[in-house]
């Protein structure tokens, strides 16, 4: 049984979500090949150093390559599509082909199947995040032959919305949490001021960013009584354009001005490894955003929250917006002074129990390590793939 765990993306943010449940596979002594499979230097690194002496011993890692052709195709629409993520599966079907099962964190690996052919591929989707996005709950999510989520939330709208057969969905936690607490965090900040982390979404039709961000940053270089962290979601400043799929839509993040680089209270980083490890959601007093899914990773310890509804959108009973709950939401940057001066109060009385039901429904933490429920569904999903086991259902991994 050869199980290998694809990560194919410019970033390293979806990693946290699938390398700890290959990792959790090798230390328990899973009997068959685990490969991790990388598509650049980026992620090569991250995996070697998150998987350490396991790599080379337990885990076997592959890095997978371009064609001379996909690279000159790169070369010409890499700058405004993810043309290599998307040209690394044609270019690599040979070791697709050698795998029983490939675990990935994102769906465009359904093209193996849908354009590629490799049918008999047992495809597992970790997802990566536990956000409210509709993107998140679209059909192509039915496309995996097993999914495992974060909690009842995630299980819930993939059945009424993807229309997934729900013996084929577990339950298993948040396998990155796990990371984190294992490898650390990578930026630590003293406490001299209130901090506050802006972290605004990339997609156009959703991010407060192309219309209002600058005027975010003005706020507190203005304002020098809060630390502010500019951390926005790692593929805001990957390309010189941002394009979505999911409601087509294309924008310039553009650049960040000097005056910004030189404010002794503003923290900018636009994709470094803190961005993705949880350095800035455990630190930050407050959270400021719009659409990211890193809201719920904040709401691991329930902290005042101001969203800024940037695109008039009417948010109040939309499922896609549930997170909008947890904090004032304002529509100006003129506004956000006086959110910011009563969100503490806000939060105490009205928004903290809210975040804690919100996070329940979110993430099924039960003690256990959600990386280890992972790697016993994928053990009995990999045993009846042998045919040892009559029968599997969906459960709470044991």
């Amino acid at each position: 049984m050869r199980i290998g765990f694809l990560f194919n993306h410019d970033q390293i943010h979806q990693l946290a979500h699938s390398l700890p449940i290959a990792i959790s596979l090798a230390a328990g002594g899973f009997a068959g090949e685990i490969i991790t499979a990388t598509t650049n230097d980026r992620l090569a690194h991250e995996v070697r150093r998150l998987a350490g002496p396991l790599l080379g011993s337990r885990i076997q890692h592959v890095e997978l390559g371009l064609t001379t052709r996909s690279e000159r195709l790169v070369g010409m629409l890499g700058s405004m599509i993810p043309a290599r993520k998307l040209l690394l599966y044609r270019d690599n079907l040979e070791f697709f082909r050698s795998l029983d099962m490939l675990v990935v964190a994102e769906k465009t690996s359904l093209l193996l199947k849908k354009r590629y052919g490799l049918d008999k591929l047992f495809m597992i989707h970790t997802r990566h995040g536990a956000g409210d996005r509709a993107i998140g709950f679209d059909k192509a999510s039915a496309g995996f032959d097993h999914v495992l989520c974060s909690g009842e939330k995630i299980r819930r709208r993939l059945i009424a919305e993807a229309g997934i057969d729900p013996s084929t969905i577990s339950i298993v936690g948040y396998p990155k949490f796990d990371l984190v607490r294992q490898a650390g965090r990578t930026q630590h900040f003293s406490r001299e001021r209130p901090i506050i982390l802006y972290n605004p979404h990339c997609s156009p039709h959703l991010s407060s960013w192309y219309k209002h961000g600058r005027q975010v940053l003005d706020h507190f270089v203005e304002r020098d009584a809060q630390e502010l962290i500019f951390a926005p979601h790692v593929m805001l400043f990957e390309r010189p354009f941002v394009v979505t799929i999911d409601k087509l839509s294309v924008n310039r993040p553009g650049t960040i001005a000097k005056r910004f680089l030189h404010g002794d209270n503003i923290h900018i980083d636009l994709g470094s490894r803190a961005s993705t490890d949880m350095s800035y959601t455990l630190i930050a007093d407050v959270y400021l955003g719009d659409a990211s899914s890193q809201v719920y990773e904040f709401l691991l310890r329930p902290r005042p929250c101001v969203f800024l509804n940037s695109h008039g959108i009417d948010w109040r009973g939309d499922p896609n917006f549930a997170h909008w709950r947890a904090g004032e939401v304002i529509s100006d940057p003129k506004d956000l002074g006086p959110a910011l001066a009563r969100a503490n109060g806000l939060h105490r009385d009205h928004y903290q129990a809210i975040q804690e039901n919100l996070f329940a429904d979110s993430f099924d933490l039960d003690g256990r390590p959600s990386s280890d429920r992972a790697a016993a569904v994928i053990t009995q999903l990999a045993d009846k793939r042998r045919g040892n086991v009559v029968g599997f259902s969906n459960f709470r991994a044991a």
